[in-house]
């Protein structure tokens, strides 16, 4: 799992016998009943950097929180292994933390992530052996400064004062706390994984220390979601059991990430059952998934620097594709969606579309009573990425000539939202010179050269968010680009 073995060919291995559990069959996912917005995930080394790219990518699915343990800033590698082995790991005064923040907000810009609006309520909980000599504290310490951007300090936990080398830290499983080596679980006797748990979701009830009933432990058909790409054949999760199928609880969901050479044939299912996450998972009703990589990924690291794909940290990168398909399939059986609302805040009214150009639209509104700020959405989506004081907003990053529906939503000062307004609709100018360029290709090469995105499976035109059915190499399509970043399905005269 540690990260110099980057720097080395990957070697030959056999696949580890699994441990006890390991002989059940393989199942489908199961739908469970899922409150979704109760779903966090968090993970260690190249786990952790993968960790922040869900996170970030994926901000309103996991707009609840995030746990890093030794892990760094969202692209912190843009796309080299150079930057990967170096700054990201060994020399954290390389990583240009503005750089990355910008990067963010243009790709939420451009629809490639999710609006950085989402992480504004998150919670994030940082941990940094002093000892850790794989990836240094400073990268660490670069991750909060980033957050910083986009999530209040007071929601941001860093705890960076035990000596714990690279691994993930429990109270009774593993090697010595200053030992570095696999299965890269160390016993410095701290909970971890408790104690990130209960930052992400507040109090919990104590954790059940017996052992746990194995017909909890399901290996799940990981290939219904992805083949190749350096992700195995099967994966794992601990479903308590109020929350399995006919179960009587709305459960919540954490996605857990292992590191490199800590996959499941790397050191058997040491890391799915001894982290310590299911004691807790099993006295809270919380769902714990354990995506796997496979041995064909690069030393078995989940793609946080583009091994695999050049859009590995967007939403289209293969890996990430799969695990969000897999939280869509478990969370799919039912369960609370709505984020949290306060009735007594009316809708605003008066919302109006104003000064138009080529890519951006001002909408206006009028002042509603009791409200300390107000959140903006287009086609649905929200715009905004801090909340808004006033009574208008510059919406920018827009294609030419294209027509939106804008509406407005007041909260209160805990960010409760009110009713939504009516639609106000508007149209940009047309971009200077005019023009447009079609492409015709395979849903499959359209998302590989960021034309589309994928979401639970299916092809997406990027921008216009059209469907363009499966993907696969098999359907075609042909995009017209609009505008900047923006496609829509058609043709060009």
């Amino acid at each position: 799992m540690a990260f110099n073995f980057i720097r080395a060919a990957a070697a030959g291995a056999a696949i580890a016998l699994c441990a006890a559990g390991g002989a059940y069959a393989a199942v489908n996912l199961p739908a469970l009943k899922i409150d979704k917005t109760q779903t966090t995930v968090s993970g260690l080394s190249s786990g952790g950097f993968m960790a922040v790219q869900l996170h970030v990518a994926y901000s309103a699915t996991f707009a609840k929180g995030v746990g890093v343990v030794a892990g760094g800033p969202f692209y912190c590698a843009e796309g080299s292994v150079v930057n990967a082995t170096g700054r990201c790991m060994a020399s954290p005064t390389g990583i240009p933390t503005s750089t990355l923040v910008n990067t963010t907000n243009t790709w939420a810009g451009q629809g490639v992530i999710d609006p950085v609006a989402n992480l504004q309520n998150s919670k994030v909980y940082l941990f940094s052996g002093t000892l850790d000599s794989v990836v240094k504290t400073g990268v660490m310490d670069a991750l909060r400064t980033y957050y910083n951007s986009f999530v209040p300090a007071a929601n941001v936990v860093y705890k960076k004062d035990i000596a714990a080398e690279h691994a993930m830290v429990t109270d009774d499983y593993g090697n010595g706390c200053s030992t570095k080596g696999a299965p890269y679980i160390s016993d410095c006797n701290f909970d971890l994984a408790g104690t990130m748990l209960q930052h992400l979701y507040g109090p919990l009830n104590a954790r059940n220390n017996a052992t746990l009933p194995a017909a909890n432990f399901v290996e799940f058909n990981q290939s219904q979601f992805i083949s190749n790409h350096g992700m195995a054949t099967t994966g794992w999760a601990y479903i308590p059991q109020a929350c399995q199928v006919g179960g009587s609880a709305t459960c919540k969901l954490h996605v857990v990430l292992h590191g490199c050479k800590q996959n499941v044939s790397d050191v058997q299912q040491q890391y799915v059952r001894n982290t310590g996450y299911n004691r807790w998972a099993d006295t809270n009703n919380i769902v714990m998934l354990y995506p796997q990589t496979s041995l064909a990924a690069t030393n078995s690291c989940f793609d946080w620097w583009g091994y695999d794909n050049a859009n590995y940290a967007k939403k289209s990168g293969p890996q990430m594709v799969a695990i969000k398909a897999m939280v869509d399939q478990v969370s799919s059986g039912g369960g609370t969606t709505n984020p949290p609302t306060n009735p007594a805040l009316p809708a605003p009214t008066g919302v109006s579309t104003s000064g138009a150009t080529a890519n951006s639209m001002v909408v206006g509104w009028g002042a509603v009573s009791g409200a300390a700020s107000y959140n903006v959405y287009r086609n649905a989506n929200k715009v905004n990425a801090l909340p808004v004081s006033g009574t208008s907003y510059s919406d920018t990053g827009l294609a030419a000539s294209t027509t939106y529906n804008w509406t407005v939503r007041a909260a209160d000062a805990n960010g409760a939202e009110g009713a939504t307004s009516a639609a106000a609709s508007g149209t940009t100018l047309a971009a200077p010179g005019g023009g447009s360029t079609c492409t015709t290709a395979s849903n499959y090469a359209h998302t590989m050269a960021g034309r589309a995105y994928v979401a639970g499976g299916y092809t997406f035109a990027l921008g216009s968010n059209q469907a363009m059915g499966l993907w696969n190499i098999f359907l075609t399509k042909t995009l017209k680009q609009t505008g900047p970043n923006y496609y829509v399905i058609g043709t060009c005269p």
